[in-house]
């Protein structure tokens, strides 16, 4: 599976839907950033191949040969990304499923509507092309009207209501803490007993260990709902 994480519109989730949707559950995946200027998952640990959006060459002879890969584009390279696309003959056929994450805001939900209309344009069919719902307060349905209107209105893209990635303080701590959910999972320290035993007055040993504490609480109920959110963007 090749997958593009692609958006018109910056801090919508890119990196969030990289980092932890997408790399744990898709086996073998290269991770390529198309990025210059923001977080990319490289800055969460990940091994990460770093592109910019001219660079569309070097990328399309990678898509040509991996079976699995993710590819994050940045928003300071979304347009140059779109224009290369454009100039080789169905190479948007490289990529198999186009996933924009997406947030509530009206400017996020009317610049996701533009890389859709983009990408249509390139060729790109409606099966390929899927809305990922970021920072859900309670249903993608009533937080996203216009994403669902355009949906009916267009029939150019794939919209999952369930394909959504509920709002969680987990993803802030992990982020200051450079660290993605599956390596939270997978650690087996114990940070209770090393906060128990840490001198009261460490203050910045004893924020670092709660912040672990917390986001091992936090990050197994956020994994399984990622998990539903997976299945939902590619059923």
């Amino acid at each position: 599976m090749r997958i593009a994480v692609v958006n018109l519109s910056g801090s919508v989730g890119k990196t969030v839907a990289t980092s932890h949707l997408l790399a744990p559950r898709v086996p073998g995946a290269e991770i390529i950033a198309v990025e210059s200027t923001n977080e990319s998952a490289a800055d969460l640990g990940l091994s990460v191949d770093q592109l910019r959006g001219e660079h569309f060459g070097k990328l399309f002879r990678k898509l040509l040969i991996a079976r699995a890969a993710i590819v994050d584009v940045g928003a300071s390279n979304i347009e140059d990304f779109l224009a290369e696309l454009n100039k080789y003959d169905q190479a948007q056929a490289e990529i198999d499923y186009y996933v924009l994450p997406v947030v509530a805001s009206g400017k996020a939900q009317r610049e996701t509507i533009k890389t859709i209309e983009a990408l249509a344009a390139a060729g790109v069919d409606r099966q390929r092309i899927r809305i990922l719902f970021n920072r859900v307060d309670v249903q993608a349905r009533d937080e996203f009207e216009a994403i669902f209107a355009y949906e009916k209105f267009s029939a150019t893209f794939l919209a999952n209501p369930d394909a959504r990635v509920l709002e969680s303080e987990v993803f802030d701590l992990l982020a200051n803490r450079r660290l993605t959910i599956e390596a939270v999972l997978a650690d087996q320290n114990d940070y209770r007993r090393q906060l128990r035993e840490t001198d009261p007055h460490d203050q910045e040993q004893i924020e670092r260990l709660s912040d672990l504490i917390a986001l091992r609480s936090l990050a197994r109920p956020v994994n399984r709902q990622l998990d539903q959110a997976f299945i939902a963007l590619f059923s």
